[in-house]
């Protein structure tokens, strides 16, 4: 089979079996290789429709209540053209892949049914188990397609329910992937990932996709409490268990009974706790404080920590074998300098929400504001940006968010006074990078001072404009590209 577009042969000429009824549209004037295709693919599972010109082939994509997944067309027939066929696919479903199929094909053509969005184009002659191989490679690059589609599709409603956003990188995506994943099943799950990067909204998740969902998720932060309470918080108290206990307490594995309990920053419960956590874990029973008798629970465990639990295990601060119970399925966050292609869709996300809230017309970032948030390595990662937009709304005066609109920490401006330029730190430094640390703060600097006008800043800063323009592109903060009027304002000097 030859291949006139630039993809690649099939190099395995086994047909994989079509999933059970997938539907696939053959079109073509030729009886013979209409019977010989609808034949082939009946016998690779396919439920397969067949018209015998373009005219019939459009008006059967138009007609069935469902799209076909797969259609394959001749491209020169008495009544039309394969791509009037391809284009009405195409118009029918955009997710629908297209093999056209010629006697006599030329590079215009081919690159003409690419352009339309064909899978393929294949002259005559070839096997049934050549296109049959073909389809299923077809197939499986639709279902990619989908199954991406349809896990940004759940990224967005977990972000609607929430009101948080958890991002659509891949990184994220195979998060979310898990989540859709292990919902659904009784398992522990360990989160792990820096502060800020949204493991209480992964727990929330897996708790609302699960059979859980109507009853309660409670959460325990495990370091916030003396030892003595946080007992009593998790497995409850009898009343005169202790001093104060003035009355019966059931505790959260009581309270979240059917539901779900997050044990956030898992890695600070204190030893003597992780040996009645992990009896709870394996018993399924929880004995109050004062209590003489334990109490079965119905209760889905998550954990959540910023430590390096298993360095803790080593060090002996954290049981190996609770580590064990709590770790059966991991679910790590990447911070968010790992995936830099969500800050600016988070921080529009986020644009929207505070300004919704406050009711205030902003509507976007400026450019040297995408760039210097693209820059910054937010140790703080999705809650430090949160945090970031909303001050940066609040401040804003007009309908964009600017450099002066954001901390200075994130413009490279120190936000305490910097040591002298001329310390040379004990350990010695890199005299470049250190030097381009200083241009890139004054450069900051002299823009924040300017308003952005970077005629007055080349002036500020005593360098031409083209000088200037060329060490904003050198550092990203800016184009090199020539303005209009450059050659005028590159005139300019310091007076």
């Amino acid at each position: 089979m030859e291949h006139v577009s630039s993809l690649p042969a099939p190099t395995d000429r086994r047909s994989v079996p079509a999933p059970t009824g997938t539907r696939v549209l053959i079109v073509d004037d030729e009886p013979g290789l209409r019977q010989m295709l609808e034949i082939a693919f009946k016998r690779q599972g396919y439920d397969v429709v067949v018209a015998p010109g373009a005219r019939s082939g459009t008006e059967a994509l138009r007609q069935n209540p469902q799209p076909f997944p797969l259609v394959l067309t001749d491209l020169m027939m008495p009544d039309g053209s394969g791509l009037d066929v391809l284009s009405a696919a195409k118009q029918r479903n955009p997710a629908t892949e297209v093999i056209v199929i010629t006697a006599h094909s030329t590079v215009e053509t081919a690159i003409e049914a690419m352009r339309k969005g064909a899978y393929d184009f294949v002259t005559k002659p070839f096997s049934p188990a050549e296109m049959t191989a073909l389809a299923s490679k077809a197939l499986e690059k639709s279902t990619l397609v989908a199954e991406n589609q349809r896990l940004r599709a759940q990224i967005e409603r977990l972000a609607q329910d929430s009101g948080q956003v958890l991002g659509t990188s891949p990184a994220m995506l195979r998060v979310v992937e898990l989540i859709a994943k292990v919902a659904p099943m009784r398992t522990t799950v360990l989160i792990t990932g820096e502060s800020g990067t949204g493991k209480e909204r992964v727990a929330r998740a897996l708790h609302e996709q699960s059979d859980r969902a109507s009853a309660p998720f409670l959460v325990v932060n495990c370091g916030a409490l003396p030892e003595q309470l946080m007992e009593s918080e998790l497995f409850g108290h009898e009343k005169g268990a202790f001093t104060g206990a003035a009355t019966r307490a059931l505790g959260l594995f009581r309270e979240a009974d059917g539901g779900t309990v997050l044990l956030d920053e898992v890695g600070e419960l204190p030893l003597p706790l992780q040996v009645k956590l992990l009896r709870v874990l394996q018993e399924r029973k929880v004995r109050p404080v004062g209590a003489s008798a334990e109490v079965p629970v119905d209760v889905r465990v998550l954990a959540a920590t910023n430590r390096e639990v298993e360095a803790d295990v080593q060090s002996g601060k954290f049981r190996q074998d609770l580590y064990y119970r709590l770790n059966v399925i991991r679910i790590e966050l990447p911070p968010l300098r790992d995936r830099r292609e969500d800050i600016v869709r988070l921080a529009d996300r986020f644009i929207r929400r505070f300004a919704n809230e406050t009711g205030k017309d902003v509507r976007a970032l400026t450019a040297d504001a995408v760039r210097a948030l693209d820059a910054y390595t937010f140790p703080g990662n999705v809650r430090e940006l949160e945090n970031m937009i909303e001050r940066a709304v609040a401040l804003a005066s007009g309908p964009t968010i600017g450099l002066g609109d954001l901390p200075k920490s994130v413009v490279g401006l120190p936000a305490s006074p910097a040591p002298r330029l001329a310390d040379l730190p004990p350990e010695g430094c890199l005299l470049d990078d250190v030097l381009s640390e200083v241009e890139r703060r004054l450069l900051l600097q002299a823009l924040e001072r300017t308003g952005g006008v970077r005629t007055a800043a080349a002036k500020l800063l005593g360098v031409t404009f083209r000088s200037l323009r060329y060490r904003l592109a050198k550092q990203g903060l800016g184009s090199d590209e020539p303005d209009a009027d450059d050659e005028e304002r590159s005139t300019q000097k310091r007076p």
